[in-house]
């Protein structure tokens, strides 16, 4: 297999850093990327790329028990050997050195490095004359460069095994274009080139199970979001 090919590095590359890649064809990959530039500079592309869509996720505290419990771990030693209570504090000491020496280096390369660009966001709001088929609403968000997309319901939906649901990039004039199927919950990832080129709304549509058959909306069109102008 040819991995200098741009397209095979660049699909391997965007499995592996979304986590769809696992077992041995993962570990398999990770070791070929000592020998072949092309999939480390593809993987190192689409971490920079997916990079921002988490700045929507919540960073979430860990609870006091982890630190005491790190604490415990690290520094804790039994009570006939625990050092003098000096030689703890310079312990101390010199370990908030070396983290002060660790943050001011890590306060030098984020300076210098530019800061990722944000993903657009687009809601797609619950179409009303839809609603009876069904009430649907989802968010999307779009990396910067337009090839990557997430899109998620607001909530579960309830879907019958025979339908599907297709998202579709519209642009300002001429027929819409599909983008695939998407999930009724949870979170779908999409990867296209040029999301966002011709598209001035993203819009789904309930379809048969597998998709539309034409290559045109066929159903009802349940929600629709435009892109900020």
């Amino acid at each position: 297999m040819d991995y200098s090919r741009p397209e095979l590095a660049d699909r391997l590359a965007a499995e592996y850093v979304l986590g769809t890649l696992q077992g041995p064809a993962r570990r398999r990959f990770e070791a070929l990327q000592q020998a072949h530039p092309a999939l480390r500079q593809a993987v190192a592309q689409w971490q920079a790329r997916l990079a921002p869509l988490s700045v929507s996720v919540p960073p979430v505290a860990p609870p006091d028990r982890v630190w005491q419990g790190v604490e415990a771990r690290l520094f804790a030693a039994p009570p006939a050997t625990r050092p003098p209570l000096w030689q703890r504090l310079a312990l101390w000491r010199g370990l908030s050195g070396v983290a002060t020496a660790a943050a001011l280096a890590l306060f030098v390369v984020a300076s210098q490095t530019p800061p990722p660009q944000a993903p657009i966001v687009v809601v797609l709001a619950a179409n009303p004359e839809a609603a009876q088929a069904l009430n649907a609403s989802f968010v999307a968000s779009v990396s910067a460069d337009g090839r990557a997309l997430v899109l998620r319901p607001l909530h579960d939906l309830a879907l019958s095994p025979q339908r599907a649901l297709e998202l579709w990039a519209v642009p300002a004039q001429g027929a819409p274009r599909s983008l695939g199927l998407v999930r009724a919950s949870g979170a779908t990832t999409l990867l296209r080139a040029q999301l966002l080129q011709d598209t001035a709304a993203f819009a789904v549509s309930v379809e048969p199970a597998g998709g539309s058959p034409t290559g045109a909306p066929t159903g009802p069109i349940v929600s629709v979001g435009k892109l900020q102008s």
